[in-house]
């Protein structure tokens, strides 16, 4: 069993990387060509980053997200899923992985994230519909959402 100095020096040391991580997913954010959201994403598994995703169009397609009227055009993918994908091109697991997300992630994104085995979410903010948080909770999910000081950010 851990001593209670030794629980608090790593739950110091995981909390300094995850503020590490989210200021890297805020950035990743800025690459988002959406104007009235930009979300970063990075999925990280053994204190390395295997996969990264912001919101933006598919491949091949116009840098545009929104319609003249404002609206977000259907085929936009969230940061989540876009690294999700990301990570399915490549050789790497998600299982057992964390999430770090800007914004807390949609009921569609929160069935991915499930699916693929990522064990703990971290997010910034927390979206409008909470539904994809609170299933991920019930899918044994970790999800911690990530208060940082104005200094922390970045």
């Amino acid at each position: 069993m851990k001593s209670p100095s030794t629980t608090q020096d790593s739950n110091s040391k995981q909390r300094r990387y995850d503020e590490a991580y989210m200021r890297m997913a805020v950035e990743w954010a800025q690459l988002s060509h959406c104007n009235r959201k930009q979300v970063g994403a990075l999925i990280v598994k053994d204190r390395m980053i295997i996969a990264d995703g912001f919101n933006g169009t598919p491949t091949g397609f116009p840098n545009t997200c929104e319609t003249d009227a404002g609206e977000t055009h259907w085929y936009v993918l969230h940061a989540e899923a876009n690294a999700i994908t990301k990570l399915a091109r490549s050789n790497n697991s998600a299982q057992g992985a964390t999430l770090y997300i800007t914004l807390s992630p949609c009921r569609d994104c929160a069935k991915l994230i499930y699916q693929a085995g990522i064990s703990r979410v971290v997010y910034k903010r927390a979206y409008k519909d909470t539904g994809g948080i609170e299933f991920l909770a019930t899918a044994g999910v970790h999800v911690d959402a990530l208060e940082m000081n104005a200094n922390d950010e970045g």
